[in-house]
């Protein structure tokens, strides 16, 4: 258990650092900017998928057995993260730079983000009590999906009136409620046995929805054939990334 600990805790903390990212990205042309971040949303998203589909179901029902509870744990992770991202209006700020937002917008993003941090911190919690190979491909698929994340909220917390110094630490802070997921998952996990179990599919669920409603529609922006390919064989490479984890176990 105490190593799962430091490997929970190290993990959470590297994902959390990925907030800092926003202020190297904005020295960069918004330009130039969008062409990097369109390859790290197609491999993101196939390692999501592939974390999901290849890790995290497999390992739940070795462990579990397959039972209705978990295609009903799966859905109230989709609705899960939809609400929340409603709740936020994440979506209609992603990947999209310099709109202007209001202050109060801004605030709203913190909490949603922070509450979404946190169930990323819980997620990567449980996933090490599966298994660390499982934790550790779960981390990285987290850790690519919050690049992209980290750099729009950074971006609409500038835009709601926020100086870069207030934004970055404000931004860490709210990132920094994953650190409390994983304890609060590691720490549950004494109490609840097999709570991992219960968590995991709504993690799955969480994952396919982002990756299927967040991520994939970005990719359908581009018509060019040549980046349409790259991009294709950029998110097959992230579920082929996830597939050589499973040679860790």
């Amino acid at each position: 258990m105490h190593q799962i600990w430091i490997y929970s805790l190290a993990s959470v903390l590297i994902v959390s650092l990925i907030s800092f990212i926003g202020l190297f990205a904005f020295s960069i042309k918004i330009k130039q900017l969008k062409k990097i971040l369109i390859y790290v949303v197609a491999f993101a998203a196939g390692a999501l998928f592939g974390s999901a589909f290849l890790h995290l179901l497999p390992e739940l029902i070795e462990k579990s057995g397959f039972t209705l509870n978990i295609p009903y744990l799966i859905l109230f992770g989709v609705v899960l993260f939809f609400s929340l991202e409603k709740m936020v209006h994440w979506h209609h700020h992603h990947m999209h730079f310099g709109k202007e937002f209001t202050h109060p917008f801004a605030i709203m993003n913190l909490i949603g983000d922070g509450f979404h941090n946190f169930l990323d911190g819980l997620i990567i919690g449980v996933s090490y009590l599966a298994s660390i190979p499982t934790g550790i491909a779960v981390t990285m698929a987290i850790l690519l999906h919050e690049i992209p994340q980290e750099i729009s909220d950074f971006g609409v917390l500038l835009h709601g009136g926020f100086t870069k110094g207030k934004a970055l630490f404000f931004n860490f802070l709210s990132a920094l409620s994953a650190v409390i997921g994983t304890m609060v998952a590691l720490t549950l996990s004494n109490y609840i046995e097999n709570i991992q179990y219960f968590i995991i599919p709504i993690a799955i669920g969480g994952f396919i929805y982002v990756a299927g409603s967040d991520l994939i529609p970005e990719l359908h922006k581009e018509f060019g054939i040549k980046k349409s390919l790259l991009e294709i064989f950029v998110f097959v490479f992230g579920i082929l990334v996830m597939a050589a984890l499973l040679l860790l176990e």
